[in-house]
């Protein structure tokens, strides 16, 4: 059975910061390439960041450029997001994302909210 589950959203202020983490488990964890999507209310789902299975290569959306980090950790099966300088803009549920071939497994999403 394939699970993701998302950890690590909360409420934060502007500036503050947050890490989110994301355990996988039923699949091969290091075949697959691991992404951070966000559903602000109102908005599509849209990609933060991704990483390529063995980690060596990352994607960013320019919204989070130099702010956002994500890593993953193949022997623990997990994906992680490191949220620096968070803005209210950053505002929404994020889901983890593996994706191989035709794959494509989601979390349940974990609330994000920057607000002072």
């Amino acid at each position: 059975q394939v699970q993701l589950v998302e950890s690590g959203g909360g409420l934060v202020q502007p500036g503050g910061f947050l890490r989110l983490s994301c355990a996988a488990s039923g699949f091969t964890f290091s075949s697959y390439r691991m992404g951070w999507y966000r559903q602000a209310p109102g908005k599509e789902r849209e990609l933060v960041a991704s990483i390529s299975s063995a980690g060596g290569i990352t994607n960013y959306a320019d919204s989070v450029k130099g702010r956002f980090t994500i890593s993953r950790d193949n022997a623990k099966n997990t994906v992680y997001l490191q949220m620096n300088t968070l803005k209210p803009e950053d505002t929404a549920v994020y889901y983890c994302n593996a994706r191989f071939r035709t794959n494509n497994y989601w979390g349940q999403g974990t609330q994000v909210t920057v607000s002072s």
